[in-house]
């Protein structure tokens, strides 16, 4: 058997897509989920003897499953940006993870593979909020600026249709996302003919008009705090809105804050783009927490401890 398990964000879904235009596997079984659903492994920790690439998720977070699935004779290829913790060393694992602040996972394929598929990556890059290392891949293609905006709106709507508590909140589910994306090569028939990114754009411009709406938690603050309801709306757009925002005033940290329907609270956390450390560290730290040093984020923050998570995300990044 083989299997194919991948973040649901753009990231994910555009590193998969490289790979598999490079050395199809169509019988690979597809694993993936929301952008948040990050313990991919768990759903195939009983698998044996198979062959298993992974993608865009944190071994860290996976590493009792990884443990396993190794002791159970799978071949693991594993490629990621998020923070790993130590590696395991076996013969089992080939690994390539980079988790420097400017690098996304399709970046790292788009290295393996030496530039064949770039746009899926530079789409990717722009997707993950990595608009310089974007605008710097996308300077090998010679594209002009009309090209380029449409890598960018590629990626923010691939990534914005991942972001949800469960996948009834997202437009497509991210695994038939990405088989709308396998019958192209080029980014630019994917752009030209698909009618899902019509979906996409006519929800996201709904989503965002929402989101921009929304009020300052604390406007006298130099990081910036924004708290959005339980709403579906809120859920889809809160990674797009956190990369605009973290964009509109690169020095200042941000946190977005959405209601879960269980009174916990889901956190996204951007540290500033001209300094991109700490977030990670700093979402580990309360439970269900991670993610890497430029972007991280905590799935349910009990709601009595978010006065300490308000106290130390101003703290981590004071000026």
């Amino acid at each position: 058997m083989q299997y194919d398990v991948f973040n649901g964000d753009a990231d994910g879904i555009c590193a998969l897509h490289q790979l598999r235009l490079h050395e199809p596997r169509p019988d690979a079984a597809l694993v993936t989920g929301v952008k948040r659903d990050i313990k991919l492994l768990d759903k195939i920790r009983e698998v044996k003897n198979s062959s298993i690439t992974v993608l865009d998720i944190s071994l860290d977070s996976n590493r009792d499953s990884l443990l396993r699935l190794l002791a159970q004779d799978n071949k693991i290829t594993y490629i990621d940006h998020h923070f790993a913790g130590v590696i395991p060393d076996t013969g089992h694992l080939i690994s390539h993870i980079d988790p420097a602040p400017t690098i996304c996972t399709a970046l790292i394929v788009n290295r393996l593979l030496e530039g064949k598929y770039q746009g899926w990556a530079v789409a990717a890059a722009f997707g993950d909020n990595f608009h310089e290392s974007a605008r710097q891949t996308a300077a090998k293609m010679s594209l002009n600026e009309k090209e380029l905006s449409g890598l960018q709106e590629l990626g923010e709507l691939l990534n914005y249709n991942g972001y949800g508590a469960d996948i009834n909140d997202l437009h497509f589910a991210p695994d038939k996302l990405y088989g709308a994306l396998q019958p192209f090569t080029d980014p630019f028939d994917f752009l030209a003919d698909s009618q899902d990114l019509a979906t996409l754009r006519a929800g996201f411009k709904e989503d965002m008009e929402l989101a921009m709406k929304q009020k300052e938690l604390d406007p006298d603050k130099n990081n910036r705090v924004y708290v959005f309801p339980n709403a579906p709306w809120a859920r889809r757009v809160s990674g797009v809105f956190s990369n605009l925002k973290a964009r509109e005033k690169k020095e200042a940290a941000h946190a977005l804050i959405v209601e879960n329907g269980d009174l916990t609270l889901r956190i996204s956390v951007r540290a500033p783009l001209n300094k991109r450390k700490h977030a990670d560290t700093l979402c580990r730290f309360f439970p269900t927490g991670g993610g890497r040093a430029a972007a991280a984020g905590i799935n349910n923050l009990p709601p009595e401890m978010l006065e300490n998570f308000l106290k130390l995300f101003h703290t981590t990044f004071s000026s």
